[in-house]
């Protein structure tokens, strides 16, 4: 007779991985018969006086892309068009998503507002958002009384 032991976190990485294959299998775009929106990874960095908001929109050209800041909100927004040149094809699987996104990001009060800027390139979108004057770290003269 062979012993055999009961492993309850393998039983349990088993199942974990039969779930994670059930939820692939009903959200993968082309699966399911329908696309999975596209939404830009963003990235917020602090470098100097300035805070940089870095997002990745591979294959936009800039009419397909508008940042707008309003009332201390910053969106993003955008639309990846289908490629007309694939328009009679066949799709056997569609993983790149298209259609209109949009990310909304709220700015702190140290922002210059009006000083914010945007740039594309190579498939990155970098917004500057330099700090205002008044939030910039100051040193305080230390006089003898």
């Amino acid at each position: 007779m062979t012993l055999v032991r009961w492993q309850p976190l393998q039983s349990v990485q088993a199942l974990q991985e039969e779930m994670a294959h059930l939820v692939r299998e009903a959200f993968d775009g082309a699966d399911a018969g329908f696309t999975r929106p596209f939404v830009p990874p963003v990235d917020i960095l602090e470098k100097g006086d300035t805070l940089l908001l870095v997002a990745d929109l591979p294959g936009f050209r800039n009419e397909d892309i508008e940042v707008s800041v309003e009332n201390r909100t910053l969106t993003l927004s955008g639309e990846r068009k289908p490629d007309p040149a694939h328009q009679d094809a066949a799709v056997f699987r569609a993983e790149r998503s298209t259609g209109r996104f949009s990310r909304v990001f709220a700015l702190p009060a140290t922002v210059d507002f009006a000083k914010i800027g945007a740039e594309v390139r190579d498939g990155i979108l970098t917004v500057t958002l330099p700090k205002a004057e008044e939030a910039k770290p100051r040193k305080i003269e230390v006089r003898v009384a």
